[in-house]
């Protein structure tokens, strides 16, 4: 029950940022909309989130959170030896985090020239403002490295929500910054947002370091020290980094692609529509994803691996069940979505017609994101980790290709493309080599199920085809209109789905109770 509760807590919260991070999203389109000052916005706020991703938040608490609890129990639950450990590696840690800042800031023009090439016909204008950002933003990468620090030890005490709230603390100061700016030039209210980056990353630290002290973990800064905890640690950050890195590259390769060969605006499409198509698979993949990997540990650690594979197999069962309508319904009805939520003033009708026509793209990859979720724990139970890794790096190489082959005839639109057909590379590898190793098979009741499911997506669809002429007028009203009109559209849809699921026999409703009760045992 501490399990569940926990990851309750942690998908509750989670949720609430997914939804103030949209909320986000649709403000910055009616102030900055996706000209030139979202784009450069997009690309500063980028390069902080490239190294915040690669090495702050997974890659670090990977390797750290279980190294502080082995030290934890070393001590028979006394935290003394823990907190030295974590001491040692703040001192490492904060002069590195000062130093790299630092050079970073100083080096920014480099930098952002590496990553956009200079803009499309070497826009200096955008460069320079480019370049201002970069350097307003940078400084969230040192805080946010120090709020991973102790949201770790924070989780390693069981205090998870603390941790678990701190990314809407980003999205409640970026908004406050957007109303504060909002009526203002475009240029000025994007370096407002840029300052806002930052700022968010001291309202994070500070939030994190008053839960610490309440929590009477008070850590002193030492002298530099590369004991042996620390070079291991180190050492367990590497491959980690490069896990989390084919994703991130990927997101970097795209963005300076697209500053430096597509029209302006073309990042910020991709942005908008990667945020939508993000929604899904915040709330399924990694719902299920976290929850999978302890239920797989403990069936493989008692030795029943029959158990394991049938636990996969209704996981697959279930992110298919949730994610093949919000696919279908964000690749069909990505116009009226993109319509309803996002164009009002600043985004204008061709950036809803760009945004939509890349959403529909990514959408076709969701189903291959949400099952890498799934069949990734598969090889973490086993304590593989580097499979993972070396084919999310193939993958990696699958969308650079396709980024090269598809932006000249396709566009932006070809950038989503590849990023889809790479994920589904990415599931199809990821289960092929548990398949041959022995780890997994479908069993009968999803083969039974997955062209029911299909089929019910199918349906699905038509009625979204069919709705979509019948609230074409209630989408070109005012706001309020627009909102009803997507409550039809997309309501109608899921209705259409529920009892397509219901009559193809899918699931039942005795079924889905049974699964929920088991898992909360």
């Amino acid at each position: 029950m501490n399990l569940l509760r926990a990851t309750a807590t942690i998908g509750s919260l989670t949720l609430l940022s997914r939804i103030a991070g949209f909320g986000r999203d649709v403000l910055m389109a009616r102030v900055l909309g996706a000209g030139m000052a979202a784009d450069v916005f997009l690309i500063a706020f980028r390069l902080p989130n490239l190294f915040r991703a690669l090495f702050a938040e997974g890659a670090f608490s990977a390797a750290f959170v279980p190294m502080f609890n082995r030290q934890v129990g070393a001590d028979g639950g006394d935290l003394g030896r823990a907190k030295r450990f974590a001491e040692d590696v703040l001192s490492v840690l904060l002069p590195v985090l000062v130093v790299f800042t630092g050079v970073m800031v100083l080096l920014a023009g480099p930098v952002v020239w590496a990553l956009t090439g200079g803009f499309a016909g070497d826009d200096s204008q955008k460069f320079a403002l480019a370049v201002d950002f970069t350097r307003l933003t940078f400084p969230y990468l040192l805080l946010i490295s120090l709020v991973s620090l102790m949201g770790g030890i924070l989780n390693s005490l069981g205090r998870f929500w603390i941790n678990a709230a701190a990314p809407i603390l980003l999205n409640l100061v970026l908004i406050g910054g957007l109303v504060f700016s909002n009526g203002a030039d475009k240029v000025d209210a994007a370096r407002v947002q840029a300052l806002c980056v930052s700022l968010a990353g001291i309202a994070q630290f500070m939030w994190l370091l008053w839960a610490c002290l309440r929590a009477d973990i008070k850590l002193r800064l030492r002298a530099p020290r590369l004991g042996e905890q620390v070079r291991k640690l180190m050492r367990l950050i590497v491959p980690a980094a490069l896990g989390a890195g084919a994703v991130q590259v990927n997101l970097l390769i795209s963005t300076a692609l697209a500053a430096r060969f597509l029209p302006e605006g073309a990042v910020s499409w991709l942005y908008y529509a990667d945020r939508l198509n993000q929604l899904p698979l915040g709330i399924i993949g990694i719902g299920v994803g976290t929850a999978l990997l302890p239920a797989l540990s403990r069936q493989l650690g008692a030795g029943d691996a029959e158990a394991a594979v049938r636990t996969q197999n209704r996981a697959i069962e279930l992110v298919l069940l949730l994610t093949l309508p919000a696919a279908a319904g964000l690749a069909v009805a990505a116009g009226p979505i993109i319509h309803g939520l996002l164009e009002y003033e600043a985004f204008q009708a061709a950036d809803t017609a760009a945004t939509a026509a890349a959403l529909a793209a990514f959408a076709l990859g969701l189903p291959a994101y949400v099952l890498i979720k799934v069949l990734t724990p598969g090889f973490h139970a086993r304590s593989d980790t580097s499979t993972p890794v070396r084919i999310a790096v193939a993958s990696m190489l699958v969308n650079l290709v396709g980024n090269l082959l598809l932006i000249w005839s396709l566009g932006h639109v070809g950038i989503a493309l590849s990023t889809a057909a790479a994920a589904w590379v990415n599931a199809a590898v990821l289960f092929i080599v548990l398949r041959r190793r022995g780890h997994f098979a479908m069993d009968a009741r999803l083969l039974r199920a997955l062209p029911r499911l299909g089929l019910a997506a199918g349906l699905m669809v038509a009625a979204l085809l069919a709705l979509g002429p019948a609230v074409a007028g209630l989408m070109a009203g005012p706001l309020p209109w627009r909102a009803m009109g997507l409550l039809v559209l997309i309501g109608g849809g899921g209705l259409a789905y529920l009892v397509a699921v219901r009559l193809t026999g899918v699931f039942t409703l005795a079924e889905l109770k049974a699964q929920f009760r088991r898992g909360k045992k």
